[in-house]
């Protein structure tokens, strides 16, 4: 007799399966191929590409996606929401190039990289005539250490917004977030296509595109929606019993977002719970979860050293926390092993679920029970504090600089996706505690899916990884409260895992009560609310016409230039801009007390310049900035809009800016 064949997945199912696989497949199989390059010195576009393609084919190959059958509809409903993300946005994109805050920072790390292929950034000291005291090659997000420049962040988003670059020029590279906030959208749909149904997948992915933070993310580059991509697709492939491939694209997270590692601790548990019940690919993914984060952290050590070194304080903590984890891990494994079991008591099930009900409660009741403050005690903190102060002011606030806001973050999440959504994941998150601990693994009446068939049900990782980052990130945002800024926390993990367990609640409900207005009022119940706040900013483009002030910047500057930036301002936002784009060597020059440096040293810096056979260029942000060495010229008159800063409201504007630059030919 021939072999019994499985029966072939039908073709909506298979394109379901396959396009929300890609993603992850396309994120992780890029930075796989082009992590090497970059620390070779030879990220250029053919090798990246001839590299890149056969790896991202290979990880789409191995995955061998698979999603429970579905009609058209669900398949057509998620591209559609994912195409119209990426058009919209897409439109309504930034031009953050101008370093105000990180997604310039990004920018121009990818400028770099993709013109020059390596790091770090020279100084270029021969082009100023030579080492001086008076000259500082560092600026905000580009640290100087050891001789050279080095960039702040983790190399991943540089190295995707860099293929952008090489095929579009900077307007290529803009159109990169809202390309992979559509791709976050399609990983995401994955996940709840395996977990709660495909009929669930389109509400769920339109939810999570109106959603203010998904927008604003998409618009400008950020490391949340890569990150969002490989933690989700990791998912996606775990459910489809890739246990290798999913352990390494989770450990790939680093890559993208240092605090990838916090993120990926439950599934450094899950790990060891597979080996300690010898799950079948419990060593794969084990192995697979090692080498991604190797590859995390051994680029941040050898291409993010400064910048591991300024968050320190956070970065402490969290090793001993990963310490420790992997301890626990370890010890538990080999207790597993040999057959030893904890008891478990029959009330444990119900107090799990009471304590998930618990928890979010008390971060709803937070804000009356206390006040997040902050003492300044570092150079950074104080800033942080100026900034506050500002901004209260700007609002309409009383000043309270030591504030921090951070007892209003799950309010944060009430703004961005609803109350209702709230409540239906705090239910569903009840419920599976529940399952999970009496054992019951996944419901009949939903889809089973995942390696641990039969003890704890797919969802043990997904909603270890929700709980404890929701939990951990609600308690210490560790961010700057500005919205719609900090939103941007919200983005790998909690908004689209909320939304997520949202979704399966309604699943949960609906499969008790199969009514087409129950799924209908759910669905507008999860999709509404978090559309009516992004619509305050949805269609106000920001940092529009940077691109074009930063060219003519360029052409004025001209090609034999040594830049010297004698102000503080300007040399923060333009030093790598104008090193980058420009293709000339900058620097500002030093300052005592003021944000003006000496006369006489400027002079003697040009006079250098000028003994090296280059034109000595000065900038200011003001025309008396520079009136000492010659006639200004006012060369970038930016008048533009940029997002609002707001603290205790959702955002539902922008706020004015001007960007100034004048420009002096000494001679």
């Amino acid at each position: 007799m021939n072999a019994t064949r499985s029966t072939p997945m039908p073709v909506a199912a298979r394109v379901l399966a396959t396009a929300t696989a890609l993603p992850a497949c396309a994120v992780a199989g890029w930075l796989l191929a082009g992590l090497p390059l970059l620390l070779g010195g030879v990220f250029r576009p053919l090798p990246a590409f001839l590299l890149g393609l056969p790896v991202i084919a290979f990880l789409l190959w191995r995955s061998r996606p698979t999603v429970p059958e579905t009609g058209w509809w669900g398949t057509a409903g998620v591209l559609a929401v994912a195409a119209g993300y990426a058009v919209f946005n897409g439109l309504m994109r930034g031009e953050q190039i101008v370093v105000r805050r990180d997604p310039a920072t990004y920018a121009q790390y990818a400028t770099w990289i993709a013109e020059h292929g390596s790091l770090p950034i020279p100084f270029q000291q021969a082009a100023f005539g030579g080492a001086d005291p008076a000259l500082v090659f560092g600026s905000p997000g580009f640290y100087e250490s050891g001789g050279v420049v080095v960039p702040q962040f983790m190399p991943g988003p540089p190295m995707l917004l860099a293929a952008g670059r090489w095929l579009g020029g900077v307007d290529g590279l803009l159109l990169v977030p809202p390309i992979l906030g559509a791709l976050a959208i399609l990983a995401f749909a994955g996940v709840v296509a395996r977990l709660a149904g495909p009929r669930w997948a389109p509400p769920a992915a339109l939810t999570l595109a109106v959603s203010l933070p998904i927008m604003y993310t998409g618009r400008s580059p950020f490391s949340e929606l890569p990150a969002l991509i490989l933690l989700f697709g990791a998912l996606s492939l775990l459910l489809d019993r890739r246990l290798g491939t999913a352990g390494l694209v989770f450990g790939l997270a680093i890559v993208v977002r240092i605090d990838g590692l916090r993120d990926v601790l439950p599934v450094l548990a899950f790990a060891g719970v597979l080996i300690a019940l010898r799950a079948k690919g419990g060593v794969s993914f084990l192995a697979g979860l090692l080498a991604g984060t190797g590859l995390g952290l051994g680029s941040a050590w050898l291409l993010s050293k400064p910048y591991l070194t300024h968050l320190g304080a956070s970065i402490r903590p969290l090793a001993l926390i990963a310490a420790a984890v992997v301890v626990l891990t370890l010890i538990g494994t080999v207790a597993a092993r040999r057959g030893v079991r904890l008891p478990r008591p029959a009330w444990l099930p119900a107090a799990g679920a009471v304590a998930v009900v618990l928890v979010m409660a008390g971060f709803a009741l937070r804000p009356a029970l206390q006040t997040v403050t902050r003492i300044p005690t570092n150079p950074d903190d104080a800033l942080n504090s100026a900034f506050i102060r500002v901004t209260q002011i700007a609002n309409g606030l009383a000043p309270e600089p030591y504030r921090l806001y951070y007892e209003d973050s799950l309010h944060w999440v009430f703004w961005y996706i609803g109350a209702p959504a709230v409540v239906l994941a705090t239910l569903a998150a009840a419920v599976l505690t529940l399952r999970l601990l009496r054992g019951d693994g996944q419901s009949p009446d939903l889809p089973e899916q995942g390696p641990l068939r039969g003890l704890a049900g797919a969802w043990l990782l997904p909603l270890a990884m929700i709980g404890w980052t929701t939990v951990t990130t609600l308690w210490l945002p560790s961010i700057t409260p500005d919205h719609p800024w900090a939103s941007r926390r919200l983005v790998p993990l909690v908004v689209p895992g909320l939304i997520l367990l949202g979704t399966w609640g309604l699943a949960w409900v609906y499969a008790r009560h199969p009514r087409r207005w129950v799924a209908a009022a759910g669905s507008l119940l999860l999709v509404v609310p978090g559309a009516v706040t992004s619509i305050g900013t949805a269609f106000t483009p920001v940092e529009r016409g940077e691109v074009a002030a930063v060219r003519g910047l360029c052409t004025a500057i001209g090609k034999n230039a040594t830049v010297l930036i004698a102000e503080r301002v300007t040399a923060d936002r333009f030093t790598q801009v104008v090193r980058g784009m420009c293709g000339v060597p900058t620097a500002r020059v030093r300052t005592n007390s003021t944000d003006f440096p000496p006369s006489t040293d400027v002079r003697r810096l040009a006079e250098k310049i000028k003994a090296a056979g280059r034109q000595p260029i000065l900038l200011g942000a003001r025309e008396s900035d520079i009136s000492l060495y010659g006639t200004p010229v006012h060369v970038v008159k930016l008048r533009d809009l940029q997002d609002e800063r707001s603290l205790t409201t959702p955002p539902d504007g922008a706020w004015r800016l001007a960007i100034d630059v004048w420009l002096v030919k000494y001679s």
